[in-house]
């Protein structure tokens, strides 16, 4: 694997806590837009720490933006004493990286939540994503956010556009050019920890649907819940209901 870089992190609950989790966002985002997976494990007891990944938010630059170096990162992430995560719940890029990260080292983390992960991007989604990147970096201004999301919290929408400011456009550019073809069904079928997807409704717009979810889920480690009336970002577009998702497969 690429050598890592050290990620910066942001923690919500009690440091002492026994139980630890580990966040990670996806393309063009932030640690700080896990908030509310955070705030739910927080309330549940946990110590959740969550990631800017590499070329985000205020995490090292590079020149290697391949699924394999962000996983690399993830696997330089330790909790105290370099003990095993307890769970990892990680978003779309944040997924994919975690899959490979836990099929290449099972020890790890314990426990996967995939947010609607890149398992496989087809030439359709990696236009939509591109497209989206675009307008993002067009238009930093959390009005340009709030106009596309316009149902989101006001903080999301906050934190969605100085995510956008901070991230390295070359980083999110590069992201989607040096992972052809994007990719890590291999690894997913590999996973031998017990792993729940939490998936948008392919009614409005899902990367991890149809042939390829029935594909991973032939892995008897993996199952799924799909939140209804949600997009891409099930924890943005209808939080309590993604936040329920996480906390009654974790109990």
């Amino acid at each position: 694997m690429a050598a890592p870089v050290t990620l910066p992190r942001l923690s919500w609950g009690d440091p002492r806590s026994p139980r630890h989790a580990l966040l990670v966002h996806g393309l063009g985002s932030s640690a700080a837009l896990m908030w509310r997976y955070a705030v739910a494990l927080a309330d549940a007891g946990w110590r959740a720490d969550a990631v800017d990944l590499r070329g985000h938010g205020a995490a090292p630059r590079t020149l290697d933006y391949t699924i394999d170096a962000y996983a690399a990162d993830l696997l330089h992430t330790a909790a105290d004493d370099d003990e095993p995560w307890d769970l990892v719940v990680a978003h779309s890029l944040g997924g994919a990286a975690a899959t490979l990260a836990s099929a290449t080292a099972p020890a790890w983390a314990r426990r996967l939540v995939l947010i609607d992960p890149a398992i496989h991007l087809a030439d359709r989604d990696r236009a939509t994503v591109r497209a989206s990147q675009e307008r993002a970096f067009a238009d930093t201004s959390a009005r340009a956010v709030r106009a596309e999301h316009p149902n989101w919290h006001d903080i999301d929408v906050e934190l969605k556009a100085t995510a956008a400011e901070q991230a390295s456009r070359y980083a999110v550019e590069q992201t989607s050019v040096q992972n052809t073809p994007w990719d890590v069904r291999d690894a997913a079928r590999r996973l031998t920890v017990p792993t729940h997807v939490i998936a948008g409704d392919p009614a409005v717009y899902s990367i991890f649907d149809g042939e390829l979810a029935e594909s991973v889920l032939q892995n008897p480690v993996v199952s799924m819940t799909v939140v209804p009336g949600t997009g891409h970002s099930p924890h943005r577009d209808d939080p309590d209901a993604a936040a329920d998702a996480l906390m009654t497969w974790i109990a």
